[in-house]
């Protein structure tokens, strides 16, 4: 809807999180780590996922820059140069069938603690200038077991003969296909540790 649009180009304000409907908490989460100021060739937008994994799980697949591939199932493969570090770069193939083959991408931020991770695109053969992202998770409790709110953004230039809902309802295709991949590798390894249920207060 353009509606939703126009507030998720300006994410990270009171307003923008109350019209996308979300709660105080991660309307909070998105003022405190999403702000981006888009211009008006720009287009921004949020995206949210529950994921029934603990934080450490989902963290220990997002914060690898190196690998995206572990749940992105667009990435064919993966070259990273660097060791982890601001700066960072990453070589990455596409899979065919979307319109890019190749994109060149910089570390912008990684923070353990905070499970923050930051990138940006900086070349490649592809339609998506000045494309940034952010993103940041969170400990929650899901049906009484540890979880993990999931919260990314993104800003990036609209390409000529594109409209800035064209651009953005891509992108967030995009994105909600590698959180539910996200949810569905991490869920599995979830599984696996078979985490005790937390006891409520």
């Amino acid at each position: 809807m353009n509606l939703e649009r126009a507030t998720a180009a300006a994410a990270g304000t009171a307003t923008a999180t109350a019209a996308k409907g979300y709660g105080s908490a991660e309307s909070e989460y998105i003022r405190r780590h999403h702000r981006h100021d888009p211009s008006e060739q720009q287009c921004s937008s949020v995206l949210i996922k529950h994921i029934k994994a603990p934080v450490h799980l989902v963290w220990s697949l997002v914060r690898r820059f190196d690998q995206p591939q572990k749940y992105k199932p667009f990435i064919s493969r993966c070259v990273a140069r660097g060791n982890l570090e601001i700066g960072s770069l990453r070589e990455i193939d596409v899979k065919s069938g979307l319109p890019a083959t190749t994109s060149t991408e910089r570390l912008e931020l990684l923070d353990d603690e905070a499970h923050l991770l930051s990138m940006r695109i900086v070349g490649g053969d592809h339609r998506l200038k000045n494309y940034s992202s952010i993103v940041s998770l969170h400990p929650e409790i899901l049906d009484g077991r540890p979880g993990t709110l999931v919260i990314e953004s993104f800003v990036v230039d609209v390409p000529d003969g594109n409209t800035k809902d064209e651009t953005c309802y891509f992108i967030e295709a995009l994105i909600k296909c590698n959180l539910k991949s996200l949810a569905d590798v991490s869920e599995r390894l979830a599984v696996q540790d078979r985490t005790e249920p937390i006891n409520r207060v």
